[in-house]
């Protein structure tokens, strides 16, 4: 499944982002503080429990301090971003993307250059900050695997999850053309951080072939959380979110930090906003240490504020990607960027192969 600019839709429990447009425009509506009136701006997110989050935890908040409502709009689609944009009628003021998408839209004319004069870039991570994007939170693509299924052993490595042998089991990675896999399959074959762009792409499927039957696709979190914990797929690489999440109900999953692979999404203001002043303050807003540490603290990804970590609880710092940088690999953004459209025809014919 693809979208326009050759970039994937991202599946992040979107099944509720309709009904959510409703119901968070709804409960804004009906807790407006006392402020003169002004238009009220459009976040557009992936809906689920992350965007239930920035809701919480970034709109409310900067409602209640500057009277301007932040309605809620989603999924984020790139063939709608981008039509609006040409046709001259944005209706979405703010938008969070993919990393990748987030350099290709600034190339290509679709975003509004971030006021960093209202935006404090000094505080904010240099990796999750460009002329047209500042982050909105990061993640870790991690090895994780259920410790009911192994037992006599612990997988660290990603040889150990290309390891058939030592660890039994379907393997389950993201489904789309996206960073993260193909660069766990190089690693996996021993290419060092340092060497694995450009993607030797011919060697990383030749790798992934070596486990293809036992691979089961996961399109969303949501069904990566429910392949771990049912065992179906006792192993594979996961959002480090996710397996926070799980690890919250009671599922025994274990998590190897080992050359986790750090991404972020981003926040864009789509060109032509009619809202840009109010979207630039509701950045601002979204970026700062407490907004961020809050964030962080009921998703389980980790804040671009380098403030933020100050602010969190001890046990909850520790599940943070920002406290396993020493091993820390971060995806080139810019790379997939420039090489999407091409990696992915590739992925997909070897999908259907």
């Amino acid at each position: 499944m693809k979208q326009a600019l050759g970039l994937p839709f991202r599946a992040r429990a979107i099944a509720v982002a309709v009904t959510a447009t409703i119901v968070v425009a709804s409960a804004l509506l009906s807790h407006q503080p006392v402020h003169a009136a002004t238009a009220p701006i459009v976040f557009a997110s992936w809906g689920g429990t992350t965007q239930s989050a920035q809701q919480k935890d970034w709109a409310q908040p900067f409602t209640q301090a500057s009277g301007i409502q932040v309605l809620m709009d989603g999924p984020t689609d790139y063939g709608k971003l981008k039509a609006m944009v040409e046709s001259g009628n944005v209706q979405w003021d703010v938008v969070d993307v993919e990393g990748d998408f987030a350099y290709a839209a600034l190339r290509d004319g679709l975003v509004e250059p971030i006021d960093y004069s209202v935006v404090n870039k000094a505080q904010l991570d240099p990796r999750f900050t460009s002329p047209g994007a500042v982050g909105s939170f990061y993640y870790s693509f991690v090895l994780g695997y259920n410790k009911a299924t192994y037992k006599n052993g612990t997988p660290s490595t990603y040889a150990d999850l290309f390891d058939t042998k030592r660890f039994p089991g379907k393997r389950t990675f993201y489904k789309w053309s996206a960073p993260g896999v193909l660069e766990v399959a190089l690693l996996a074959d021993g290419v060092a951080p340092d060497k694995l762009y450009p993607l030797d792409l011919d060697r990383a499927f030749k790798k992934l072939d070596t486990i293809k039957s036992q691979i089961v696709w996961w399109s969303g979190g949501a069904q990566s959380q429910q392949l771990m914990a049912s065992g179906e797929a006792p192993i594979g690489v996961f959002w480090n979110g996710r397996l926070h999440a799980l690890q919250q109900t009671g599922v025994d999953v274990g998590v190897s930090w080992n050359q986790n692979l750090t991404a972020a999404d981003m926040l864009v203001v789509p060109k032509g906003s009619k809202h840009k002043a109010e979207a630039m303050k509701f950045l601002a807003s979204a970026t700062g240490p407490q907004a961020q540490a809050k964030f962080a603290a009921e998703t389980g990804y980790a804040p671009i504020n380098l403030k933020s970590a100050a602010l969190l609880p001890a046990d909850v710092a520790k599940t943070q990607p920002d406290q396993y940088k020493a091993t820390q690999i971060n995806l080139d953004m810019k790379y997939w960027a420039d090489h999407r459209d091409e990696i992915a025809k590739r992925w997909y014919a070897w999908q259907s192969k």
